[in-house]
């Protein structure tokens, strides 16, 4: 089971595209707090996130508060900062998955990183590039740890207009 967890969000729209790659892979989502938005029903209805009442959130008080509760647990942190390929890691499907990405603005604090040196991962891009955007990057991560697992989870066979490739 892969769990996608962002630490301090700022940016409601990149959330809200998370939210919506959690829910049409079925990954969980754990929100750490602040976050520099408002989650309550009115104002997700008021966003438009139609996807929002079909993914399994979790909201956490604080960074450390998370770390207490899960830092048992396999977890990725994304950064910039990585010294390894996201896409080299051989992810375990028999336990669950934390997939951890940190502020639009600043990260994952670096105290943190120092802490998880083999498990802080990142996204190849060009060197003279800051950094892709969060929603991008959780997709990108997300679908690498469904590859890997066959998409076990997904359809894998696609319709055109109601109808299956093969009845064409």
């Amino acid at each position: 089971m892969l769990s996608i967890c962002l630490f301090e969000p700022e940016i409601p729209q990149n959330t809200g595209n998370i939210a919506r790659t959690c829910a049409v892979t079925g990954a969980r989502l754990h929100l750490v707090r602040p976050l520099g938005f408002d989650i309550s029903e009115k104002a997700v209805r008021h966003a438009g996130l139609d996807y929002w009442d079909e993914v399994d959130i979790t909201v956490h008080e604080s960074v450390d508060a998370f770390l207490e509760e899960y830092g048992d647990r396999k977890l990725y942190f994304f950064s910039t900062k990585g010294r390894r390929v996201y896409s080299d890691v051989v992810y375990p499907s028999d336990e669950e998955v934390f997939f951890i990405f940190g502020r639009e603005s600043r990260g994952i604090d670096e105290d943190i990183l120092i802490k998880h040196p083999d498990t802080t991962l990142r996204i190849p891009m060009r060197e003279s590039m800051r950094s892709l955007n969060l929603s991008n990057s959780a997709a990108i991560a997300a679908y690498e740890y469904y590859r890997q697992q066959g998409f076990s989870s997904m359809e894998k066979q696609g319709e055109l207009h109601g109808r299956k490739w093969e009845s064409l």
